[in-house]
């Protein structure tokens, strides 16, 4: 997933690109309305994350800009402006989603992830994630191994369909915990991430998909090698 970051918070723009990389993101950094817009316009991204508060063109501008010539384009604003004002007027202008700081970076991706399903569902691109014999249908709510209906449990649908969404990537356990809606902590009460993993791995055998273990950072679905 590509993603344009509009922030001109030096610090904080430096901390949430090294944090969405490591979720797995292709990220984009714009430090002011000018580039963001220009990036935005000329550009193919799956979403955009904007500061109201950017110098040269303001925030409101970009948005409105953007979502005349994007009309399908994700745009959450992120901004320390809090009033209800603010928060109507960013909606106005284009924002599908609104968060302000300070914020938690799990609360941001969650959203972010909403954001990507409801554009996908909306566009038809999430009609089917594929990988080896595995197949899910988000819209339906169904999976299938190797034709075959495959029974999951909610749990285990969020795993996976995370897992194949980031194929080949390392998916973490602050990341699975942000799926399951819950904190880190949560998944240990609920049940081991582990536990989730050893049934998942158990249930695609023969599907050419391999789950893998990345010891300190997390798991990985990739497909068999022959």
């Amino acid at each position: 997933m590509r993603l344009l970051l509009a922030e001109d918070d030096a610090i904080l723009a430096d901390g949430l690109t090294a944090q969405l990389r490591r979720a797995g993101y292709d990220v984009e950094h714009a430090d002011n309305g000018a580039v963001a817009e220009y990036l935005l316009l000329r550009q193919p991204f799956d979403l955009a994350i904007i500061d109201l508060g950017l110098p040269m063109v303001d925030g409101l501008t970009v948005l409105t800009r953007v979502r005349a010539a994007k009309p399908d384009l994700p745009m959450l604003v992120l901004t320390a402006l809090d009033g209800l004002d603010h928060r109507v007027a960013g909606l106005n202008a284009g924002a599908d989603d609104y968060l302000t700081k300070p914020f938690d970076f799990p609360e941001l991706e969650a959203r972010m992830r909403a954001l990507l399903r409801r554009a996908r569902a909306a566009t038809g691109t999430a009609a089917m994630l594929q990988m080896g014999g595995v197949a899910l249908f988000p819209d339906a709510r169904r999976a299938t191994l190797n034709g075959e209906p495959l029974e999951l449990s909610p749990r285990e649908w969020l795993l996976l369909e995370l897992l194949l969404t980031q194929r080949d990537k390392v998916v973490t356990k602050e990341q699975i915990a942000t799926a399951w809606g819950g904190e880190r902590g949560d998944v240990g009460a609920a049940g081991s991430t582990e536990v989730y993993i050893h049934r998942l791995r158990r249930k695609v055998e023969g599907s050419g998909v391999v789950i893998r273990t990345v010891r300190g950072l997390g798991y990985l679905a990739e497909l068999e090698r022959a």
